[in-house]
Parts: C-alpha cells; sequence; structure tokens
C-alpha cells in the first residue's frame, strides 16, 4: 500500500569504483531534490567522494575490497577490508535509516546492499551492461528489483527485473561548444572535432595508439584527448588539446565534439548516443570480463557506432576506423536519432517510490 508521506523521506545511493557506477546517480538527483527528499551516498575513498561532494550530496566513506576474477594476495587483505566495510555500512545504515537504497553497482556496494537488507530496507539496483557485473549478481538475492538497460539484459535476470534505460544527465544537453572551443584554445577553422576518452581512468592502449596517428589526425581535425591521471602523450599541437580529467567541463566537450572515440561503459555510450554523436568503440578486453565487448557489439548491430577491437588496433587499422567514422558520420546519426533515450529517470524514480511505500507521484 503506497501510503508514506514525502516528508523526511529518504534515500542512500550507492556504487563506485568507477565513474560509471557513480555519475548515474546525478541524473536522478534534481527530482528527488524537487520532491524535497533526503539523499546521501555511500562509497569507497576513492574518485566518488569527490564527484558525489562536487554535488553537493552528503558523503559516507566505508572500507571495501576489489572483487577480482584472479589470484592475488591482495584478495585475502580484501576479505578483512570487506568485513571492515559489511560492519560499516550496517551501523551506518542503522542510524540513517534510509526509505530504500539506490545502487548503481561496483565492489563497494555489495555490502551495503547486504546491510540494507538485513535491516529490511529495501534495495534496487541498476545494471548499465549487457551482461550483469558480478556486483549486481552478488546483490541479485536482497534486491527488492533489479533494473537495467540493454533489452538483452533480460535474459540473464529474474521475474523482479524491469528494463528502465540508462538515466541521462540533463545539464549534458546544455553545453556550450563556444566555450569549450575557448577552453580547448582552437581556432574557428572548418574541421570537425573528435573527443577521445577512455573512460574514468584512462586508457594506456588507446593513448599509445592514438599518439601514433596524431601527426595525421590533427590536420584532419581538432582533437580533444582525456587522457586519466598520469597518462598524458607529450604531444602539442594547435589542433590538439589534453586535460588528465574533467567535471562540470564535460558539457561543452560534448557539445563541440562531431565524433567520439571511446571504449564501452555502458553509461558513457548512453550519454554519447543520447546527444547522438556517432562514435567508434574501442572496448576494454585484456583484464576485463568482456562486458564492454558485449556492449559495443550491440550497438555497432543497430548501427549507433563503429567498433574496433582491441586486439585489432594498430596506426593503419586506427586511421582506417577513424577515416570510415568520419565517412558515416551522417549515417550512425540517422540510427540514432530513432532511439528514444528519456524517460530512464522518471521511471527509476517511480520504483524507488514504490518500493519504500511512498505515493508514486506523476513526472
Amino acid at each position: 500500500m503506497l501510503n508514506k508521506k514525502p516528508q523526511n523521506f529518504s534515500v542512500c545511493l550507492t556504487g563506485g569504483g568507477t565513474a560509471g557506477h557513480v555519475t548515474p546517480h546525478f541524473a536522478l538527483l534534481p527530482t528527488m531534490r524537487a520532491r524535497g527528499w533526503n539523499v546521501f551516498y555511500v562509497g569507497s575513498a576513492g574518485l566518488e567522494r569527490k564527484l558525489v561532494e562536487d554535488q553537493g550530496v552528503e558523503f559516507h566513506a566505508i572500507a571495501t575490497g576489489k572483487l577480482r576474477r584472479y589470484a592475488s594476495w591482495q584478495n585475502f587483505l580484501d576479505i578483512f577490508k570487506v568485513g571492515v566495510g559489511c560492519l560499516q555500512a550496517f551501523w551506518l545504515l542503522w542510524r540513517k535509516r534510509p526509505d530504500v537504497l539506490f545502487s548503481k553497482g561496483g565492489f563497494v556496494a555489495v555490502p551495503v546492499a547486504w546491510a540494507a537488507w538485513i535491516l529490511r530496507i529495501p534495495v534496487i539496483s541498476h545494471e548499465s551492461d549487457v551482461t550483469p557485473g558480478l556486483a549486481n549478481r552478488l546483490i541479485k538475492p536482497v534486491a527488492r528489483k533489479l533494473l537495467y538497460t540493454f533489452p538483452e539484459t533480460s535474459k540473464y535476470l529474474s521475474s523482479n527485473a524491469e528494463q528502465v534505460g540508462t538515466p541521462i544527465r540533463p545539464q549534458l544537453f546544455a553545453g556550450d561548444p563556444g566555450t569549450a572551443r575557448e577552453l580547448c584554445g582552437f581556432s574557428k577553422a572548418d574541421l570537425p572535432t573528435i573527443l577521445v576518452m577512455g573512460g574514468s581512468q584512462g586508457a594506456q592502449r588507446i593513448n599509445e595508439s592514438l599518439l601514433a596517428v596524431l601527426p595525421w589526425l590533427v590536420e584532419r581535425a581538432f582533437v580533444v584527448h582525456l587522457t586519466g591521471a598520469g597518462k598524458g602523450i607529450g604531444f602539442t599541437h594547435p589542433n590538439y588539446k589534453s586535460f588528465e580529467f574533467v567535471s562540470s567541463e564535460m558539457k561543452d566537450l560534448y557539445a563541440l565534439a562531431d565524433f567520439v572515440i571511446s571504449r564501452a561503459g555502458a553509461n558513457s555510450l548512453f550519454e554519447v548516443l543520447a546527444l547522438r554523436k556517432p562514435m567508434l568503440l574501442i572496448p576494454l578486453e585484456q583484464g576485463s570480463r568482456g562486458d564492454q565487448v558485449i556492449n559495443a557489439a550491440s550497438f555497432e548491430r543497430q548501427g549507433w557506432a563503429r567498433v574496433l577491437r582491441e586486439k585489432d588496433l594498430n596506426p593503419d587499422s586506427f586511421t582506417a576506423a577513424i577515416s570510415d567514422l568520419m565517412i558515416s558520420g551522417d549515417t550512425i546519426r540517422k540510427a540514432q536519432s530513432l532511439h528514444d533515450s528519456t524517460g530512464a529517470a522518471d521511471r527509476i524514480i517511480a520504483t524507488l517510490s514504490e518500493a519504500a511505500g511512498l505515493a508514486v507521484q506523476p513526472s
């Protein structure tokens, strides 16, 4: 029965490890704040702390390990870290008593979700990739509902699952290309702009491959390169600008970009899709569970992107793939325009309200 009143309604957000487990929460904040919800975030002391605090959200750090899929002596130490994190999460949630928990996955979310379940706090989790990650598989037994993005994901989940899409931060649609052009120091020459990014932690393989083709590429385009912290490539040219990491500037860089070259993390994929930017995807393969390869294949099938496998990446293949991307831009944009990127945030808010017994308000 949906009879709770929204006064003092509290929601706990969790997720971390990479920006992809954090930034989708930010698309929900405007509606949560407009409805007077109290919001706090539980994560690790890693990159999510700064991202969340920059949004003006109350942040609580807990100890966490890493969910490795390979043998490592660090796995032994992380058992104790996870144990401490479980106790911290339980104590925090017992004190804060949120009405509902929303998880975006990542290793830090697992102890928080299980602590919420023990305390009878409804758990809602969201999966961005085609195949559920290890964190969400561990959260699944205690989740009231699992939400997901790709239609192909339904075959991996049970009946308590629903496709809602990925929430897109509304501020991304408010970017100013002039601001980005000034930030990058680019002239107003009649050249397209290519945004190259490797995710919140950068992509060394893409960086190295880009360096090899930049002398050719900067004669044909402006290049904005998000290298990742400490991963600059030392290239200088009036048509090239690099940043280790950006935050509020991202919306302007997206607005300036005509094309995007990136990894295939699901959240950035759907942001670029919503902005109708033709993209070349180079999915992470080495050291991963293969989720990005599957994500990229889904986008390629629907005509939303071109794909270059990392195992095939070399200067010649990279040059050919970039040339094809620039030639095929209009075709890709036409396919992208058929996708409806709206409504995910509203569907998630409605699910959280229903799980907590809060009267569902119209969007």
